[in-house]
């Protein structure tokens, strides 16, 4: 019998606006693994992303939380199969970062959700932060608050959208770092990333996008091949190995004609 996957997408085509932001999308997550979904602007991440959370409606195909149709499971039963850290960063109160981290776990005592919430800010290195008002606040020290309030929720998946965005790079490997040792502990994780070579160092798994479509999913340098990153991102990119993983040597691709001649503006 197939194991069941942590979190699906199985043939999933959704709109907005009139537009298709997914289009017979399918992908998935097992417990215990890192998958990195990427794609320039527009691609469709975070909409497969909110999807999974049971806030995109789909117009075809299915969502599935541990197996199950997430349209049919309760609100405590998603929150218990997956936690959602949405690239929107407003707080609309000004709380103590440790309430904030709390909320990420409401089916707990008072007494307990605050303990694990003040183990989540420690885990993202905000502990210091805790009785602090977020609106006092650096953008990233609220990212990290955020994050810290997912990972307090205990649940069994992970949904993190662009949580790298605005943070400088050390807080960007130290995200990436706690997301991995997550899916190491057994939690799956799914999480959205515009640096391909954060996806290529940390993930198990890439999945590529691209106006909604799934294009390659698989080991990051499989995925992540020169003729795919030039014909998803526009980019002349190969691969050197680095001493802690591979780095993304790049050039930028310009479109020097109407009949779709590329040329190369920066050397890769």
């Amino acid at each position: 019998m197939a194991a069941v996957r942590a979190l699906e997408l199985i043939g999933s085509t959704a709109m907005l606006g009139g537009r298709t932001v997914l289009d017979a999308v399918s992908l998935s997550v097992a417990a215990g693994e890192l998958v990195a979904v990427v794609g320039p602007n527009g691609a469709g991440k975070s909409s497969g992303i909110r999807a999974l959370a049971g806030l995109l409606p789909l117009n075809e195909g299915q969502a599935k939380l541990g197996g199950d149709g997430v349209t049919g499971l309760s609100a405590r039963a998603r929150a218990e199969r997956a936690a959602y850290l949405p690239q929107e960063r407003r707080i609309a109160w000004n709380l103590p970062a440790v309430e904030v981290a709390a909320l990420g776990a409401p089916f707990l005592t008072a007494g307990d959700a605050l303990a694990r919430a003040r183990a989540a800010l420690d885990e993202v290195e905000a502990g210091h932060l805790a009785d602090r008002g977020v609106a006092e606040m650096s953008g990233g020290e609220r990212a990290r608050v955020l994050l810290a309030r997912a990972l307090a929720t205990g649940a069994q998946a992970l949904l993190a959208d662009e949580p790298t965005a605005g943070l400088d790079p050390e807080a960007q490997l130290m995200v990436l770092e706690r997301l991995k040792a997550r899916a190491a502990a057994g939690q799956a994780v799914l999480v959205s990333l515009h640096d391909l070579a954060l996806a290529a160092r940390f993930a198990d798994r890439v999945v590529v996008l691209d106006a909604g479509r799934v294009v390659a999913d698989d080991a990051p340098m499989v995925a992540l091949t020169p003729r795919v990153m030039a014909d998803t991102f526009g980019l002349a990119a190969r691969w050197v190995e680095g001493p802690d993983g591979p780095l993304l040597s790049s050039g930028r691709y310009s479109v020097g004609s109407p009949s779709g001649v590329r040329t190369l503006s920066a050397p890769a």
